[in-house]
This record gives structure tokens, sequence and C-alpha cells, in this order.
């Protein structure tokens, strides 16, 4: 069936899945999944038990799954981490739809998590092909400011050319650097992971895979939604949040 979504919004049901009080029972999930995670069980069958044990649901499993992190995995990340200011002057590699879709889903009301590794992370799910929504050009702009007041001095955007409609965004990402002067390229590759994996430059992304190989990084996506989306429905599932 083809997405004919307008926004990247809540799901019908996230304001019942993530209400204030379920938000308890999901941090202890997310504690009891990163103890495992950090004591090598696999992924898989740890975020089944700690699911059943909470009784949770399969959307928030997902969230459990993307707000958890073992505890080397976060030590890694955090030390790699740099603070916004450390960006001036330095080039930038974007993981493009990974800080896109949580900027669109920021803007448009949709759960955005706050994950233990300090990274915010969306809902949203292209399968397989991205559609411009109500918020994407709006996106794009926050992004484009926000690279602009940080001093990075070129940036280059990796989508994913399997994903249909990569070639449309390439485009409109180009057109808009073209329009503000923006010291953009964007690159459409089969696997965009591996090679901001191996980039000798700063990436920003959110995406675990890529976070655990990378070095340095910058939390572009969180930097954008704290200082210029203060509507943002911010689900925190750090596990200390409650206290």
């Amino acid at each position: 069936m083809p997405d004919r979504r307008a926004h990247r919004g809540p799901h019908p049901q996230d304001a019942q899945l993530f209400a204030t009080d379920c938000l308890p029972r999901l941090r202890a999930a997310v504690a009891d999944l990163n103890w495992l995670l950090s004591r090598s069980y696999a992924a898989p069958s740890s975020l089944k038990l700690v699911g059943d044990r909470y009784a949770l649901s399969a959307r928030q499993r997902v969230a459990v799954a993307r707000a958890a992190c073992a505890d080397d995995a976060l030590a890694s990340r955090t030390a790699r981490r740099l603070a916004p200011q450390m960006a001036a002057g330095r080039p930038l590699w974007i993981d493009g739809y990974n800080v896109l879709t949580t900027i669109e889903a920021a803007l448009a009301g949709g759960v955005v998590l706050v994950s233990c590794d300090a990274c915010l992370r969306d809902m949203a799910s292209m399968h397989g092909t991205w559609r411009k929504v109500a918020e994407t050009e709006q996106a794009v702009a926050l992004i484009g400011q926000a690279l602009s007041e940080l001093g990075v001095t070129d940036c280059r955007w990796l989508l994913d050319s399997p994903v249909s409609n990569s070639g449309r965004l390439k485009a409109r990402l180009l057109a808009a650097a073209a329009e503000h002067g923006w010291p953009w390229q964007v690159e459409l590759a089969f696997n965009p992971d591996a090679k901001l994996a191996q980039s000798s430059e700063p990436v920003a992304t959110a995406d675990s895979n890529v976070l655990d190989r990378c070095g340095p990084w910058l939390n572009l996506a969180r930097y954008i939604v704290e200082a210029a989306i203060p509507q943002a429905w911010l689900v925190d599932l750090t596990p200390t949040a409650g206290d």
C-alpha cells in the first residue's frame, strides 16, 4: 500500500501508549533491557523477555529497543560525542534520512524518544519509500540554519539510494543549498551506514549501528529540537528521568 501520509505525526494510539502513567513501566523496561544488553544477552530475546514481563505492546517494545543502550556502548558513544561548539570550522557528514525524519516528526507532534545515549529518536518508518510531508521544507530550513549557526564548513548528506524518491530529496536539498548559499553536497549511496562509519570526519546521526562504529559524532537532531522546536513531544525513557 502506498504511503499517503501528509505528516510524520503521532500514531492514533500514542496518546495512550506513551501517557504519563505508562512512563515508569517503560523506563523500568529500558533499565532491564540495558542490564541484559550490557551482559551480552542477544537483543531480540532480551527485548521479548522484557516486553513480556512488562506487558508491552508492539509499538512500546520498539520504543524501548530504540531507547536502550548497553553500558559499554553508552560509554563509547559519550566519549566520542562532540559538543555543538566543537563543530565550528569542521566539515560534517549527515545521515540524511535519520536526521531529517526526526526533525519532521518533532515538528508534526510525533513521539520523539529521549534515549539513554542522549539521542532523540522518532517512531516513524519509511518502509523503503521516502515521501515529502508538510513539515519537510521547514525541517530542511531548520537544519540549514543550525549548521550555519554552528559554523560547519561544509556538509555531505548521505541518502539511501535503495529508498524510493531519494533522487527527489537530493534535488530538494541541493535547491535549498543553492538558494541560501549553504555548502552542501548530497550523495546517494547504497549503504550510507558503512560510509558514515568509516568517515574520517564527524557525522550527524542517531543510528545505533553507525554510532557504535564511527568516530566523532554530533547530536544534531537534539540540538535543533531543543533550540527551535519547543512544542516537540519528547518522551524521556531514560531510567533516571522520573527520579
